[in-house]
Formats: C-alpha cells, structure tokens, sequence
C-alpha cells in the first residue's frame, strides 16, 4: 500500500500547513449565531426515497423520534397507544404543531405520508417498514389510528419516518414536484435559499414545538469531495465536516478544532449480483474470495483504526450471534477453496474454471468517505491471491448489469430495519437480487414476534444462514469522524450513528456557537 502512505504524507503536509493558526479565521459568511457544515451536492431532499439525508432532520420530524441513548420517544406524537388483538396503533398529535408555512400538523399528513410511501410509483426505500399498514384512520383532529395485518415489532421505531404536508402534495405526482427543491417540513429549521451546486441555507424555526433553536442559520456548503471539505474546514470557511480518517487524522489535538470519532453500525461490504450470469456459474466460489480479504489490514491502513472488521450485518445490535462462520483472513484457504471447487492457477497469475478466469469487476460509486480507497485495498488483496479483480468508477450504477459493487448499510434502529428490506426476496432496497427462503422466513418470523429470546433465537439463525449461503463479502464497520471547529458545542459524542452518519443531529435546536 505504498501509494496510500505517499498520499497520505502529501495530503497531511497541506492540511498542517493549513491548520496552524487558521482554526478561529472566519470569513464574511461565517459569523454572528451561524454553522457552515461541509456537504456533498443534493438533487432534492426527498424523505420518501432517501433515508439518510443529513439535511432531512433538520426540516422534517416523525411522530416519534430517537432520543441521544438511541430510545424511541414522542417526537410529533405526544403519545401512542398499541392494542395487540387488533395489531392497532393510535397515535395523538401535539397541539399547536405547524408547518413552516403556518398551516396546522393533522392526521391527514400522517395518512398521506404513509401512503405515499406504499405507492408503487413512488418507490420509496421505506415501503418495506410500512408493508403490513391495512388501514389509516383520522380519528379527529388531534388522532391518527393505524391498523396492522399483523405484528411489526419495529414499527414504532418506524415512525420516526418524516411526516409530508399533504395541504401541499396530496394530488400531485410526487416524482415531479418541485417540492423536493424546496421542501416545506415541521423541523427545527426551515429552508431560507438554495443555490444549486455552491450552498443550502436554513433558518431556525422559531414555532418548533421543542423549542427554537439556538443557532439562527445553518448553512450546508457543497464540495466537491472529501479533501476539499477538509480543505475548508482547516481555513476556517467550514464549521463542521464528516471526515475520512486519513483527512480527519490531521486535525487530531490541533487547537482550534474538536475532533469526534463516533462508533455506527454503517459497515462496508461487497454486494454480488446475482443476475448476472458470471455468478450464476460461479456463486460457490465466494467463500474463497471473502477468505482472501484482510480485513484488519482495511480497519488498519485505511481507516487508520477507526473502524472493525466485520462479519455481518448485526455485529452493533442486541441481536447479533458471533458464534458464525466469520470468513477470517486466510490466503492458504482462499486457495484450496479455489481448487477444491475445479480452479486451477493459469498462466498470468489467475485461477481459471471451465476456460474462464476467476475474477469480477468491483464498482465504487463515489470517493466520499474512503469509498475508492477501500476497494483498491480489497482489489491488491485478491490480485495477490490469484483472484481477478478491478476496480470501476462508473457515472450511473447498472444494479442489473454490474457484477459487485461496494454497499454500505446499517441503521441504529430495530434490527428488522437494515435486515428485512436488505436481504428478503424482491425487497427494494435487494440490489444484488439475492433470494434465500429461509432467511425470508426467519425475518418475517422475526419482526411479528415481541419475545426477546425469540428474536434473539430467530435474527441467530438468520446470520447463520446468511453465513452458509453469503449474499456479500463483509468488509469493516466505519467510524463517523466528525471535526468542528470549537465554536460548536452540543454534539452528543457517544451516541451510536447508523449509516451515513444518520443521527448526529438529533438535538440540534439545542447547539451553540460562540
């Protein structure tokens, strides 16, 4: 990994440079009760499609929320109420609630926000949460009745979805409307102007029901990738910035600057596509390659720690079983795995089977967070073992013609959450087309139940079945490195984030700047 390390020397001698004395400048942007967080750039802000947008919470709040332990609590809702024979859900809204534009919160948004989310054409990442809804009811002005086919032991924690006007959406095609650009929502802060490409500035709320926030605007500044937000962090025309670790490591115990190194349940993982005719054939053949990748070696050089291996996709859940195949690093095994299943090494290097060689195009989407650099990490690893495989950056993702890609998951919430949609059969968010029968029935089982020891029975021989027919190669478990400038305060450190970064802002009205 010789090209990481002179990168690395490179990119740490600018941002020393950069850091010394520049951690209190200010630009003319940046004063007076103001944030300025690094950003990528947004085509919308989308709730129904996008469930990890960093800006959504900020605009938008469900009818419960996730509190700084991680617990669900009240968040529109002031409180609820479950009937078990009925698989019912009443909910009772707050009073006084208003969108941004004045107009009163009402169980019709609530009726149509899940609606729309069932709505095939809106092809929402959440309809899976909502699949068992058979009934809405406004029950009067303040009450919202939702009926279940049956259990859905996460479906509190899904009401943490945000809720839409529907004073302003309902009629209208919501894969066209303009609203998206400017989205009107009940949060904290309210959107004050977008300028395409460069910035998005919010203003506070100063009617939010808890509370206004203390921070009167909040500015998401775009940037073209992670050096370039580290960039601006380190001059002074950033606040607040979600680093890769070799970008953040410049910042650690540099005055002027707060460094936060916060644990999720995102992890990294190489998705199969198994449409694709390549794995069709040679499906048998991925237990040699997860056995080829060093994972430690990953979490060491290019998460500089932070960060672990990982096995499965529950390893920061209640519900994870260690006692699993963990496909530990094991070149020697990779290799007799290889020619146990007819593989023989050819003549440039590479195992071959039936006149083909063993190897596969990886496709990394985007640079933001170490993506590119984990899977060059992961392509030197199987090159060395014997097994084919390059890397591609393409524009578009081809979900159907590509043949792996690096996916990223992991939600705090429920373990039915980033499980049931994720590997169930057809499940929208099942990119690699992968159908098992008896991971379908132990997830179904699963979330219908509210026994504890059952779940933990159930979501075990979930991850063991996940193990013996694997769906991806696990990689690591990412670290969120957030580093702000120390005019910031009111960050929770150590709240567990989920994928993304997703929870960081989960008390914002109640920041500071100085």
């Amino acid at each position: 990994m010789m090209w990481m390390k002179k990168s690395l020397l490179c990119i740490m001698a600018v941002f020393l440079v950069l850091i010394s004395g520049c951690g209190e400048k200010r630009t003319a942007e940046v004063t007076g009760s103001q944030m300025v967080c690094g950003s990528h750039d947004y085509e919308w802000i989308n709730p129904l499609r996008d469930a990890y947008g960093e800006i959504d919470p900020l605009l938008f709040d469900g009818l419960m929320r996730r509190d700084g332990t991680g617990a669900t609590v009240p968040a529109l809702a002031e409180s609820w109420a479950y009937d078990a024979a009925t698989h019912t859900y009443t909910f009772h809204l707050r009073a006084g609630v208003t969108w941004h534009d004045g107009e009163p919160l009402c169980p019709d948004d609530v009726k149509f926000t899940i609606e729309a989310i069932l709505d095939p054409k809106n092809r929402s990442l959440q309809r899976p949460y909502f699949e068992d809804v058979r009934e809405i009811t406004a029950v009067d002005e303040r009450t919202v009745r939702i009926r279940l086919a049956a259990h859905n032991e996460a479906f509190l924690d899904y009401m943490t979805q945000p809720i839409l006007p529907a004073h302003l959406l309902a009629g209208k095609d919501l894969t066209k409307t303009g609203f998206f650009r400017h989205p009107i929502g009940t949060g904290p802060y309210r959107i004050e102007s977008w300028e395409a490409g460069k910035k998005i500035v919010l203003v506070r709320n100063e009617h939010y029901y808890r509370g206004a926030p203390k921070i009167e605007r909040v500015i998401f500044r775009v940037t073209a990738n992670d050096d370039d937000e580290a960039a601006g962090l380190a001059d002074g025309e950033i606040d607040m910035a979600r680093l890769t670790p070799k970008n953040a490591d410049a910042f650690a115990g540099k005055s002027g600057f707060r460094y936060y190194d916060m644990k999720t349940t995102d992890y990294r993982a190489i998705l199969y596509n198994f449409k694709h005719p390549y794995w069709q054939r040679n499906r048998d053949l991925i237990p040699a390659i997860s056995c080829a990748v060093d994972r430690e070696a990953i979490v060491r050089d290019v998460l500089f720690g932070q960060g672990i291996p990982a096995y499965g996709p529950l390893q920061r859940n209640r519900y994870n079983n260690p006692n699993i195949e963990h496909y530990d690093y094991n070149p020697a095994k990779a290799r007799a795995l290889l020619e146990a299943a007819g593989c023989t090494m050819g003549a440039h290097g590479y195992y071959e089977r039936g006149g083909e060689e063993v190897g596969f195009v990886l496709s990394v989407q985007n640079d933001r967070f170490g993506r590119f650099e984990i899977v060059t990490a992961v392509a030197e690893q199987l090159n060395a073992v014997g097994i084919h495989c390059t890397v591609e950056q393409p524009a578009q993702v081809d979900w159907d013609g590509q043949m792996a890609y690096l996916i990223g998951w992991g939600s705090p919430l429920d373990a039915d959450a980033h499980t049931y949609k994720v590997f169930g059969t057809k499940q929208v968010v099942n990119e690699g087309h992968y159908a098992n029968p008896r991971v379908d029935a132990y997830l179904t089982a699963a979330r219908q139940t509210s026994d504890p020891a059952e779940r933990m029975r159930l979501y075990g021989l979930f991850q063991e079945e996940l193990a013996k027919d694997p769906p991806y190669t696990f990689l690591c478990y990412v670290d969120s490195i957030y580093v702000t400038n120390t005019r910031i305060h009111g960050i929770t450190e150590d709240m567990l984030l989920g994928h993304r970064g997703s929870g960081i802002f989960w008390n914002v009205n109640e920041w500071t700047v100085d």
